[in-house]
């Protein structure tokens, strides 16, 4: 996270990049190259509708909306991170067989392993994220007095910091592997394809400029040779 007092926007899609190029085709890059930083016209979103949470409480939404809004605070470039889905996505992922651990191997036995080895606990994602978020909400009731939901953003960003270095107490792991895997599935949720729930009107897709689902584009290269790629991004909805 960027030293600066508040998180900005370009240090956010510095680190977003990784994670856009696992869910997007090649075509990310030259695409970034060629399209303009939109408008604020461009980027507005429709008002989130309200779903039916799937599996996160009431409180656990709250922390996901505020860490989402801290991580992608609204700007001239999109709408913020719970505006834009990403708390829904999360709720959808966790209720899904991404949460149970579907594709975990589960059978232990569990030991400390190195960094290079990736996840080692017995936790399901889905329980990852409850004791996280609980353990999270203790730490900001030890040092603000409250849950991290109703922290004012000068606060919420300094949580995330500590939590980001290790500093703040979790029990069972550290808060750095909780707020990596916060930033990580965030930034899911911002880039995926909108049928997952995040990236609502696509805000992000429109603001690096991605097309969309279609992969084969040789139909608009002589179009398009030297010039901006202006047609709207395609989600996998369009499509089906």
């Amino acid at each position: 996270m960027a030293e600066d007092p508040k998180i900005g926007r370009r240090e956010f899609l510095t680190v977003a990049g990784a994670a856009a190029a696992a869910l997007t085709p090649a075509s990310l890059a030259e695409a970034q190259q060629a399209q303009p930083v939109p408008s604020p016209a461009a980027v507005s979103a429709t008002p989130p509708v309200d779903e039916p949470l799937l599996t996160l409480s009431a409180t656990e939404h709250a922390f996901f909306v505020a860490a989402a809004d801290t991580l992608i605070p609204a700007d001239e470039l999109s709408p913020s991170g719970s505006d834009c889905g990403v708390a829904n996505f999360i709720d959808r992922q966790l209720a899904g067989a991404y949460g149970t651990g579907a594709r975990l191997y589960r059978q232990g036995p569990f030991t400390k392993g190195k960094a290079e080895q990736g996840y080692q606990l017995p936790l399901t994602p889905r329980e990852f994220f409850r004791a996280g978020v609980a353990s999270a909400n203790e730490f900001t009731r030890k040092v603000y007095g409250k849950d991290f939901d109703r922290l004012n953003e000068e606060q919420r960003i300094a949580a995330l910091k500590t939590m980001e270095a290790g500093k703040a107490e979790f029990a069972g792991f550290t808060s750095a592997m909780f707020f990596n895997a916060l930033l990580q599935i965030t930034m899911e949720g911002f880039f995926a394809d909108p049928m997952y729930g995040g990236n609502r009107d696509m805000a992000s897709w429109k603001m690096v400029g991605y097309p969309g689902l279609p992969a084969t584009y040789r139909h608009d290269i002589k179009k398009y040779f030297g010039k901006v790629y202006d047609k709207p991004p395609r989600s996998i909805a369009d499509f089906s």
